[in-house]
C-alpha cells in the first residue's frame, strides 16, 4: 500500500514511521510542515529505504495537499499532524484553529477526491485513520468515570476544542459521502523523541541541566500514560483491522499524579546520575511549584476495553518499564535534544 502519513516529523508521527520502515515494505509519504516541532532527526537514516517518500506540505495550504494526494493516491491516510501543546493553544488559538479544524478539513476534501476516483475498482482498499486526543472528552474531576468511545464531547482548552471539531468533521464526511474512515482517541503519549515541551521530557532535559522543574499548581492532575511504541501498535491495528466507521480510545492503563510523573524522573535520575549539576543532592530540590494553568483539568482516565476486546491490543509496557526506557534514552541522546533547545533542528 501507499502510506501517507502527515505529521510525520512529529514525535508520534515520527515514531510510526520508523516502524513502518522497519517492518514493512509499504510505500511511506512523510507529510510535514515542519514547523518548530517538527524534527527530520527524529526519523535516523530514512534516506536509506527507497520506500520512503518526505514532502515539506502545510496542509493548511490546500492546493499543496490537492497536488500531494494527486501525486501519490495513498491508500491509507494516517493522520497526526497537529498543533498539540495546551498552553501554546491558550496563548495563541488561532494556529490551532487552522491547522487542527482547517488542516484537517484540507486533507478530507484531498481524500475525498482520491477516493471516489478509485473507489470502483477491484480490490482497492482506502481508509482515513484519524488521530485523536482524550481531551476532547473534558475533565473527569473526582469522578471515578473512564473515558469510553460514546463519551460526550466537552472540551476545556482551545487545543482540545480544536480536536473536537476535527473528530466532528471526519464523522460527517464519512455519514455524509460515505467516505471510510477510523478514529482513536490516546492519553497521554510518551517516550523517545519527545519534544521538550512536554511534562515528561521537560522535566527530564530540566533536570539534566541543573534547572527548576516546574509543576503547576499542587501536581495533583492525573493523566493516563501511554508509551508511545505501544500506542502505534495500537493505531496500527486500528488502521488495518478495525471495520470503516469505529472509534477506539487507546490509553496506557497507567492513572499518575503529574507530581508522581515528576518525583518517579528524579528518582530514575538520582540513580543513573553520579555527577549532579550544581552539586544538587537529589534532583527533587529543583522542583518549584508554580500558579496553575488556566482550565487545567484535574483527571483523564481512558477504558481501552473495546480495543482489547474488538483488535486484541493491550501495551506492552507500564509506567516502570516505560519511563525507565525512556529517561535513559534522553540520558543517551543529548545531542538529539540540545539541538531543538539552539533551534539547530530547524536548519
Amino acid at each position: 500500500m501507499k502510506i501517507l502519513v502527515t505529521g510525520g516529523a512529529g514525535f508520534i508521527g515520527s515514531a510510526l514511521i520508523r516502524e513502518l520502515l522497519l517492518n514493512a515494505d509499504h510505500e511511506i509519504i512523510n507529510l510535514d510542515a515542519l514547523k518548530y516541532a517538527g524534527n527530520l532527526n527524529s526519523i535516523p537514516s530514512a534516506e536509506n529505504y527507497k520506500n520512503y517518500h518526505f514532502e515539506l506540505c502545510d496542509i493548511c495550504d490546500q492546493h499543496a495537499v490537492d497536488s500531494l494526494f494527486e501525486k501519490y493516491e495513498p491508500n491509507l491516510v494516517m493522520h497526526l499532524a497537529a498543533e498539540s501543546h495546551v498552553d501554546r493553544s491558550i496563548e495563541s488559538p488561532r494556529q490551532f484553529i487552522e491547522t487542527n479544524i482547517i488542516g484537517t478539513f484540507n486533507l478530507l476534501n484531498s481524500a475525498l477526491n482520491v477516493y471516489r476516483k478509485n473507489k470502483n475498482q477491484a480490490d482497492y482498499f482506502f481508509k482515513f485513520h484519524h488521530i485523536s486526543t482524550d481531551e476532547v472528552y473534558g475533565d473527569l474531576g473526582d469522578s471515578k468515570q473512564l473515558f469510553e468511545e460514546y463519551s460526550s464531547y466537552n472540551p476545556s482548552s482551545p487545543y482540545a476544542a480544536s480536536k473536537a471539531s476535527s473528530d466532528h468533521l471526519v464523522r460527517s464526511w464519512g455519514r455524509t459521502y460515505n467516505f471510510p474512515y477510523v478514529i482513536t482517541n490516546c492519553s497521554n503519549n510518551y517516550g523517545p523523541y519527545q519534544f521538550p515541551e512536554k511534562l515528561i521530557p521537560n522535566t527530564i532535559i530540566k533536570a539534566l541541566t541543573g534547572n527548576d522543574i516546574s509543576v503547576y499548581g499542587d501536581g495533583s492532575q492525573i493523566r493516563d500514560w501511554l508509551y508511545v511504541d505501544d500506542h502505534i501498535k495500537a493505531i496500527m491495528r486500528v488502521a488495518l483491522e478495525a471495520n470503516d466507521a469505529e472509534s477506539y480510545n487507546i490509553g496506557g492503563y497507567n492513572e499518575i499524579k503529574n507530581i508522581d510523573v515528576v518525583n518517579a524522573i528524579c528518582k530514575i535520575l538520582d540513580s543513573k546520575v553520579t555527577n549532579k549539576p550544581n552539586s544538587l543532592a537529589s534532583f527533587k530540590d529543583l522542583i518549584r511549584y508554580v500558579p496553575d494553568r488556566p482550565g487545567h483539568d484535574t483527571r483523564y482516565a481512558i477504558n481501552a476495553e473495546k480495543i482489547t476486546n474488538d483488535l486484541n491490543w493491550m501495551p506492552d509496557e507500564d509506567f516502570e518499564s516505560g519511563i525507565i526506557k525512556t529517561v535513559q534514552w534522553y540520558i543517551d541522546n543529548q545531542d538529539w535534544w540540545e539541538n531543538i533547545l539552539n533551534n539547530a533542528h530547524q536548519s
